[in-house]
């Protein structure tokens, strides 16, 4: 069993998380166009979400339980993060005024996870 203040940095990340796709798209800054040539808004999404990811896996990779185990529940949290993004991606477009569904956001998302699950999966298997 992982105590819970091991996974209060988790649960902090995914409500910054949460407030941020909250925010409606007006309070963005529009039109500049050196970042968007940068795609700069998908890095922030790989960010975001590869610290989630990062924040939920270290607990359960530092804790004791055997590395079958553990390789198993990162990769439920890798899907559940990735799910967690286009999730988002639908609270935005229903939900969130000036705000919309992006493909590509969630692909975003799904990189930073992937990149997560490949830092901790061979963390566990060396």
């Amino acid at each position: 069993m992982i105590p819970l203040k091991k996974i209060i940095p988790g649960i902090a990340w995914f409500f910054l998380v949460l407030f941020l796709i909250c925010l409606p798209g007006n309070e963005f800054p529009k039109d500049i166009e050196w970042l968007d040539k940068i795609y700069f808004d998908k890095f922030v999404h790989i960010g975001l979400f590869g610290i989630l990811t990062f924040l939920w896996m270290m607990p359960f990779v530092k804790s004791n339980i055997n590395n079958k185990s553990k390789i198993q529940v990162i990769l439920k949290i890798a899907f559940a993060v990735s799910i967690w993004g286009l999730t988002t991606e639908f609270i935005q477009k229903f939900f969130i005024p000036f705000r919309a569904f992006d493909l590509w956001d969630w692909a975003a998302d799904s990189v930073g996870v992937l990149m997560a699950w490949l830092y901790w999966r061979r963390k566990v298997g060396s």
